[in-house]
């Protein structure tokens, strides 16, 4: 039986971004929730965000051929692929544990829960200068035992690193950045400027052609930029050398991508930058709100320089509210916005619990993507520049939106062995690779990755640099 609670999130979602009803008529969704232990309709979730991404390269693919083709999407490759870090291998091994040691939940000396993110070393350091205390979970207990929870997220907000008290549902609601997610849609897309219209030209796939620079990491904008590339744009993922990232992260998002190194701060890169936004069609960032603009690349100055480009910002709490430029990771919304506490109540325990995979940033990388080529479906028929805005905590509450799952913590949590007709292998720069396949079944044109997952810096900064097709 067809899931009606996933039917109903992709048709709001399609029409809401403006796209023509008749395409949802080319969708078949299958599967039920629960496919993950979570008392949250995380399948449905994936489902709908990532047949959302799939149905708009489709409607790419009708603009260039006149030719509509099927969309299918099951629920439990879906929520596989919300997990795509979880089960990837290189040479037929896990990759180490990616998280830091102190990272995670801890309860303070008020009672109240507080996460640490600590997983960047600069996060790390600076959490345990403001602590006082050592590298160790016992010595951070020790020091949080002397703090209130939310003056610990307060102090390390004003310090620039990362970290959140732990809220109800109810409790965020009436919180001032509550208040600012609830009164925002999912996404927005909204027209930047003016350009002609920029007509798709012949090509084999529904993005081929076009150029995307991806200037994101970790997991939700990496993602986006993933996605663009299984359907056939060209996405050069732009990295420097002092930014720090998580590896199996880069080799599981790389798929597809060149990836280039410019250090932003200094003259010469932002140059290179600006020479690759006169090629560029879709621009992706996930830089703190304001950061990018003070480099010269905020969304009003990339569409001044590039008429016509779309401009993909994501966020952790969205564009308005007190936490508008706070620093975030899916952990920490998750906790500060409600799931924590709810998640916890549905199992009966008092400590926080976590989502069975990172959702918010599976969901918002597939909601960047959907909308980027919904902009690029707009830029064909009327022109403009356009701006894509998701967060991470608009994300969240549509997910929230979806409603529970009675019994769906009784799920059995999918080992790798439990998935391995979700996976493929392929050579990379790193190896042989065992990855998640691309949940989004195209009639006429599979998602594939035409590039191998490469160590960063590997290219220069040039669309033009050929790449091997993956054995």
């Amino acid at each position: 039986m067809e899931p009606q609670r996933s039917r109903d999130a992709l048709a709001a979602l399609w029409r809401g971004a403006g796209q023509p009803q008749s395409a949802l008529d080319a969708v078949e969704l299958t599967g039920a929730d629960p496919v993950l232990p979570s008392s949250f309709a995380v399948g449905a979730a994936a489902q709908a965000s990532i047949a959302a991404a799939a149905l708009a390269s489709a409607e790419l693919w009708r603009l260039r051929t006149g030719r509509q083709q099927r969309v299918a999407v099951d629920m439990r490759r879906a929520a596989v692929e919300f997990r795509s870090e979880r089960y990837l291998r290189v040479e037929d091994k896990p990759l180490p544990e990616p998280w830091d040691k102190i990272a995670g939940a801890y309860r303070c000396g008020d009672g109240h829960w507080v996460r640490l993110h600590t997983n960047f070393p600069h996060h790390r350091d600076g959490m345990l200068k403001l602590l006082h205390c050592e590298h160790d979970r016992a010595s951070v207990e020790r020091a949080l035992a002397g703090w209130e929870a939310v003056a610990l997220e307060t102090a390390a907000a004003e310090a620039g690193l990362v970290a959140t008290a732990m809220r109800s549902f109810a409790e965020w609601d009436a919180h001032p950045q509550g208040r600012a997610v609830a009164a925002l849609p999912v996404l927005t897309i909204e027209r930047l400027g003016d350009a002609a219209p920029a007509p798709l030209p012949p090509a084999d796939r529904p993005l081929g052609g076009i150029r995307v620079l991806d200037l994101t990491r970790v997991i939700a904008g990496p993602v986006c930029g993933r996605t663009l590339a299984a359907h056939g744009a060209d996405v050069l993922l732009v990295t420097a050398a002092h930014l720090p990232n998580i590896p199996p992260l880069v080799i599981d998002t790389g798929r597809g991508k060149l990836s280039t190194s410019l250090d932003l701060r200094a003259p010469e890169g932002r140059g290179q930058l600006q020479a690759l936004l006169q090629e560029a069609d879709v621009f992706v960032q996930g830089y703190r709100p304001g950061a990018i603009a003070g480099l010269g690349f905020g969304p009003e100055q990339v569409a001044e320089r590039r008429r016509g480009i779309v401009y993909v910002s994501l966020s952790a709490y969205g564009r308005d509210g007190p936490w508008a430029s706070r620093r975030g990771f899916d952990s920490l919304v998750q906790t500060a916005s409600g799931f924590n506490a709810a998640e916890a109540e549905a199992a009966g325990i008092t400590e926080p619990k976590a989502l069975p995979c990172q959702a918010l940033d599976h969901a918002a990388g597939y909601l960047m993507a959907f909308g980027a080529m919904t902009a690029l479906a707009h830029r064909a028929r009327e022109g403009g520049s356009w701006h894509v805005r998701v967060s991470l905590a608009q994300t969240g509450r549509w997910i929230r939106g979806l409603g529970r799952i009675a019994g769906g913590l009784s799920c059995a949590d999918p080992r790798f062995e439990d998935v391995r007709d979700c996976l493929a292998e392929s050579e990379s720069g790193f190896g042989r690779i065992t990855a998640v396949r691309h949940a989004a079944i195209l009639s006429e044109t599979p998602a594939r990755w035409t590039r191998p997952s490469v160590p960063l810096g590997t290219h220069p900064p040039s669309f033009a640099t050929k790449s091997p097709e993956p054995v």
